[in-house]
């Protein structure tokens, strides 16, 4: 077929979560292969296209913004529309013109050739098919794509795993993603070379429930239990085997289900050096009849002896988390048990949000709805508390020697500013000698502003990490 996008230029847009953010960077190098120019979102261009999110009302909201922001940018442009408001909502936008076309979740790698044949069906003077959308039914097997995304040009965001299977009552996510699907072990490894081979120190491992990784051919009990019944922990082999690849000195993970923190695979992480001790476990509420409501698998009781087991195994470790406040019928008093158990937890740092009534979930249809007010204010007096561990904990950590990863260098009053992460994810800043971009250095904190940024000064660069 004939090149009909050579030459044209498309503009990108991503919301939403790291794994959108992937499959964006997989797409652009699809269409950079037919020859198209990349421009920014708020140019005059050919093509925008917009990975669109739906956790929320308030993510709808914004995606269907940002498509008519791209049409009226160009009203001459072919906009497309993809991603997880799309795979829900695609449907409602038969009869109007908000995006010329809309591809669904797990059909992303077909957007260059669906634009290509759009265009060639106009030029013959044909009405070109609108929407690619998969029945859920039709969302199972993984959809393998191959991306660098790449954050400030050393840590590379890896992708290894889709869908979920866990129906929490608040989430749309598993009708929008489908069901659990995991990427090929060895497409995994391949990539994770080339990174190693371009000069990139971290990778981060991501997906929609990283935890579910591998277990698609299980029982659905196994699947339910995140547990295989013969003592496989797939989530564990493979990071072992990316710990193996040369040249990739840290591993991160994305976002674990607190229950695949079993004292078999704390332990088996802990022997992979790489692994940096920072582990997201969201937690949601720190209160069981909250939890329970939100249908979350584990107790609160649960939770902390998860917690107790990644301390036991590794080196203060910081422990990330998202909660959700003002939940349908979350009471003053419920809310304060929740407050309570995060500063008993001691997290390094809390993800809040307030409670967001998503249509097509069960809590959506909950009794006991608060009004906006009362989830701001207890969403404000929670951010207060998530500041305070947060310095807390890195402020432990002052006058030890430290390992960062350098992300930007800046120039200052004629003073070059290095700024980056150490292996718990605390944010570094220092004065360097030259442009220590991507490489790995030694430095101790000295002291923390208001905002977490940990001050330090520069005593060695490395290499690769013991």
């Amino acid at each position: 077929m004939t090149n009909h996008l050579i030459s044209k230029s498309i503009a990108f847009l991503t919301l939403g979560c790291k794994v959108n953010s992937y499959e964006t960077e997989a797409i652009k190098e699809i269409f950079r292969g037919y020859g198209t120019k990349e421009v920014g979102f708020s140019e005059n261009a050919d093509i925008y296209l917009i990975n669109t999110c739906t956790v929320t009302n308030i993510a709808d909201r914004k995606s269907r913004q940002m498509l008519h922001r791209a049409r009226k940018q160009n009203p001459a442009a072919i906009v497309i529309a993809t991603g997880c408001y799309v795979q829900e909502f695609a449907k409602n936008h038969e009869g109007d013109d908000l995006a010329d076309i809309y591809v669904g979740n797990r059909r992303k790698s077909e957007i260059a050739n669906i634009l290509n044949e759009y265009y060639a069906k106009v030029e013959r003077g044909e009405n070109p098919e609108r929407f690619y959308v998969n029945d859920d039914q039709a969302l199972g097997a993984y959809e393998n794509m191959r991306s660098v995304t790449v954050e400030e040009h050393c840590r590379a965001f890896m992708k290894i795993q889709d869908g979920c299977n866990q129906y929490c009552s608040y989430c749309i996510i598993p009708f929008a993603r489908g069901r659990i699907a995991s990427r090929k072990e060895e497409d995994i490894l391949e990539e994770a070379e080339a990174l190693a081979k371009a000069g990139y120190k971290e990778i981060v491992v991501t997906g929609i429930h990283l935890s579910s990784y591998g277990l698609e051919t299980r029982s659905l009990r196994e699947q339910a239990e995140l547990k295989a019944d013969n003592g496989d922990m797939p989530l564990l082999d493979i990071l072992s085997k990316l710990s193996e690849i040369p040249g990739i000195e840290q591993i991160r993970l994305g976002s674990l289900e607190p229950r695949i923190v079993t004292e078999e695979f704390t332990e088996g992480l802990s022997k992979l050096s790489k692994i940096c001790p920072h582990f997201h476990l969201s937690l949601q509420s720190g209160c069981d009849k909250t939890l329970h409501a939100m249908n979350r698998k584990y107790t609160t009781e649960e939770f902390l002896a998860c917690v107790k087991r990644l301390r036991k195994y590794f080196d203060r470790p910081a422990i990330t988390t998202d909660i959700i406040v003002g939940f349908p019928g979350e009471t003053e008093e419920d809310f304060e048990e929740s407050v309570a158990f995060a500063e008993a937890v001691a997290f390094s740092q809390i993800h809040v949000f307030p409670f967001s009534r998503r249509k097509g979930t069960v809590a959506d249809r909950m009794k006991g709805q608060l009004t906006e007010a009362v989830k701001k204010e207890r969403a404000d007096r929670l951010i207060r508390v998530s500041e305070r561990l947060k310095e807390e904990y890195y402020r432990a950590f002052l006058g030890e020697k430290t390992a960062v990863l350098v992300e930007t260098v800046t120039e200052d009053d004629g003073i070059l500013w290095a700024k980056g992460h150490c292996r718990r994810y605390g944010c570094y800043r220092f004065p360097v000698p030259s442009d220590l971009a991507g490489q790995m250095v030694f430095v101790i904190g000295t002291d923390i502003t208001t905002d977490c940024i940990i001050q330090a000064k520069m005593v060695d660069i490395l290499h690769k990490i013991e």
